[in-house]
């Protein structure tokens, strides 16, 4: 099992990723339906503001609560740049994402989002090297033509 450090705790690093992965893909649909019945009758970017507090406190109670949290000065100067950009760009997803729902079909708007992955597939190749296989390239195919068979 490979560890690593982060402040004076250490994170396990197993192969249950996918089970995170499963419950994140669960929420985020369970998002879309709340976010969508949530926008009815206000603006979007008051929706947006709202639940980016709810998202605040849940995430700091989670940080104390298992007591992970550290000196924030003792985060590298490169990786607290790259949260902060991070932040900055779930922030803009969200008010777009926010935007689209109060005007479109949650059933529409979903996939179009969710086609951001494609994106990511082709981003980790040239940003972070990761390797491009032919099981990539032909899941990102397939991704795209899935997201326009849904919206066309």
């Amino acid at each position: 099992m490979m560890t690593s450090e982060i402040g004076s705790k250490t994170m396990s690093n197993t192969n249950t990723w996918w089970i995170y992965a499963l419950l994140s893909a669960c929420f985020a649909a369970l998002t879309t339906i709340f976010a969508k019945i949530g926008v009815e009758n206000v603006n979007s970017n008051l929706a947006t503001a709202i639940r980016t507090v709810v998202i605040l406190v849940v995430a700091w109670g989670i940080v104390f609560a298992q007591g992970s949290m550290v000196n924030l000065s003792e985060i590298p100067p490169k990786t607290m740049f790259f949260l902060l950009c991070s932040g900055a760009a779930t922030g803009l997803s969200w008010i777009f994402y926010f935007k689209a729902l109060q005007q479109g079909k949650a059933s529409l708007v979903a996939p179009i989002d969710k086609s951001s992955l494609v994106l990511v597939l082709l981003f980790s190749v040239l940003f972070l090297h990761e390797p491009l296989s032919w099981k990539i390239l032909l899941g990102t195919f397939l991704i795209a033509i899935g997201t326009l068979v849904l919206i066309f």
